[in-house]
């Protein structure tokens, strides 16, 4: 992205509510949210799980090319507005399904890191309508390296400790979590942050999917979190769509790991060991 360091990270936290297969509107939002969170100064914008087209598997197929068409314009709103992005969308690039795949935009709209989703959420029978990621990622920044994750990633606590051990100090998660599983979110972003001493910073949709509650039935809770590496939540938000700024200052990472070595005293070698006597 940069190569000048700098330790202290603006992001503009953009919880939206996706109208399902309405590419043109819900790019349209993303436009004004990108234009405006240039105006504010922040860094870098952060979008919820596939924002341009949600959720609806029969509709998504179809929307190939105004998919591809919405990456690129998203990618010169980048360049015009001098900000980085992170959000997850469709991709049709991956073979006989698409992806569900989080790019990272630079300041110039260029492709820092594409990271492809590698839990599938079998409620949505999400496996049988995308293709699975088969890596981890991450991407070095002018702040720090960044860890990617989508969504259902969330409840894997491995991905995170491998990021973590790969030198990630911010997590980044594009989400679309709905109702009623409000409780396991605010529980495990607190913890994926506590156990891997890091930032976690979790987007979330908001809102109904298709526009309306009579159009669909998932509601989508909101709550966007940023939450430090000692488990404190730096900021959560409500349950309409939001547009904020949050402040992160990469050096409480390094300090909360020297203080507290958990990642250092791990024992990996006795955790794959087994033994039924006491």
């Amino acid at each position: 992205m940069s190569e000048k360091p700098n330790t202290y990270l603006k992001v503009r936290i953009a919880q939206m509510a996706v109208r399902q297969g309405d590419v043109a509107a819900n790019l349209e939002e993303i436009s004004g949210r990108i234009a405006a969170a240039g105006k504010s100064g922040a860094d870098l914008i952060v979008f919820p799980e596939l924002c341009t087209t949600g959720l609806n598997w029969k509709v998504n197929a179809g929307l190939e090319v105004p998919s591809r068409e919405a990456i690129e314009h998203i990618q010169g709103e980048c360049a015009r507005n001098q900000i980085s992005l992170i959000g997850s969308f469709l991709d049709f690039e991956t073979g006989a399904k698409p992806s569900n795949t989080l790019y990272v935009f630079g300041t110039d709209g260029s492709v820092a890191k594409i990271y492809r989703k590698v839990h599938l959420f079998t409620l949505f029978e999400e496996e049988k309508h995308l293709e699975a990621g088969r890596q981890i990622a991450y991407v070095d920044t002018r702040w720090g390296r960044f860890g990617l994750s989508i969504c259902y990633d969330l409840r894997f606590p491995e991905l995170f400790r491998s990021l973590a051990l790969a030198g990630a100090e911010v997590q980044f998660l594009p989400s679309a979590f709905p109702f009623p599983r409000l409780a396991h979110w605010q529980t495990l972003v607190r913890a994926r942050a506590i156990e891997n001493q890091n930032f976690f910073l979790a987007v979330n949709q908001a809102g109904y999917e298709g526009g309306s509650a009579g159009e669909r039935k998932v509601r989508y809770f909101g709550h966007s979190m940023l939450v430090d590496p000692w488990g404190e939540v730096l900021y959560e938000g409500g349950e309409e769509p939001e547009a904020v700024d949050v402040d992160i200052d990469l050096t409480r990472v390094q300090e909360a790991r020297n203080r507290l070595s958990s990642l250092k005293d791990r024992q990996p070698e006795i955790y794959n060991r087994s033994s039924g006597n006491l």
